[in-house]
């Protein structure tokens, strides 16, 4: 079958390799839908641990061909969504019910084979049926909105909140649907690109800032009248975390999302959040959430055909994900 392996930093290729088989307690599911992310491009970086050689693609959805010796959950056939992240469960964090900081984590597209591919083996407990006539692309949003909702779960919206958003990618536009969604009164999105934030007011946002053509610090802080009560960073940046902080509310929430490159370091003013009270809140991941993620889907309850601009084959996915988004760019979807 081929596959998109990294086998470097900098070095992703298609490559023709053996088919998985289903072990015990295992799927073999044939890819239907798999999504570009931009883990996907740290990785290939090296911004962000992996294994090395490792088939990439963590965002995928499929039929199950084959079910593996002790598995009682499937019987073949089904559409899947599937958690890449594969918990121990005897850890400290684990028994303490918080599975995203297990000591002992893998991920599938990340420390083992992943998505990219005509064919993936997951263990069974990992995958989530969806209606069998779903859109497999809709499908394929399930793993990032899942991390999503953890992170508005963190958020603690209340309803009338005023939330400010930075970053307007695939997350940053699923995270207004979902303050919305939460009751949040205001949501503020800001991001760079025109099309991104036309894209976000016709989702629910009630504005929509450019950083590079005004003081969106002031612009938060005017139209929330004195700050947001809740941020969500989102662009994994150093100016949109300074920013951001500056944005909420004294007794304000900063929630941590986008990944910012490990080792970079982000000069902050401790007195300020100090005098403030700001609750820094990082999410990471998706602790119990994949399921609520693959409901949240199947209800249609999100606007999710917006966020693709792209669809792409398993030969092109090397060139995405060795380069930078392209203007107007929120989903690629590739289709093994």
């Amino acid at each position: 079958m081929r596959a998109v392996r990294l086998e470097s930093i900098g070095s992703l290729t298609m490559r023709s390799v053996e088919k998985p088989v289903a072990g015990p307690g295992e799927l073999l599911v044939r890819v239907s839908v798999a999504g570009i992310c931009g883990s996907d491009r740290h990785m290939y970086k090296g911004e962000y641990p992996t294994a090395i050689p490792v088939t990439l693609g963590h965002e995928f959805c499929g039929i199950v061909e084959a079910i593996g010796d002790t598995v009682t959950r499937f019987t073949g056939g089904e559409l899947v969504t599937v958690d890449p992240n594969i918990a121990c469960g005897t850890c400290r964090a684990c028994t303490q019910a918080r599975p995203n900081l297990c000591e002992s984590l893998t991920a599938i597209g990340v420390t083992r084979d992943g998505g990219f591919a005509e064919y993936v083996a997951v263990p069974q407990a990992q995958a989530f049926v969806l209606p069998a006539d779903l859109d497999p692309v809709h499908g394929v949003f399930s793993e990032p909105l899942a991390c999503c909702i953890h992170a508005i779960d963190k958020a603690r919206i209340r309803p009338g909140d005023s939330v400010a958003i930075l970053g307007g990618g695939v997350i940053g536009l699923l995270m207004v649907q979902l303050a919305r969604l939460a009751g949040a009164g205001e949501v503020v999105l800001i991001t760079r690109q025109q099309s991104r934030r036309q894209t976000a007011l016709r989702l629910g946002a009630t504005h929509a800032f450019d950083p590079a053509a005004s003081d969106t610090i002031a612009s938060v802080r005017e139209v929330t009248k004195g700050g947001a009560d809740v941020v969500i960073e989102c662009a994994g940046v150093s100016d949109t975390l300074q920013s951001g902080l500056k944005m909420a509310r004294r007794g304000g929430s900063f929630v941590l999302f986008g990944v910012t490159p490990a080792g970079v370091e982000v000069p902050v003013l401790p007195f300020d959040l100090l005098v403030n009270e700001v609750d820094i809140r990082p999410a990471y991941l998706n602790p119990f959430t994949h399921s609520r993620a693959a409901a949240m889907v199947a209800s249609g309850a999100l606007e999710l055909d917006a966020l693709v601009t792209k669809t792409i084959g398993l030969e092109e996915v090397a060139d995405v994900v060795g380069n930078a988004p392209l203007p107007g760019e929120i989903k690629v979807i590739v289709r093994p």
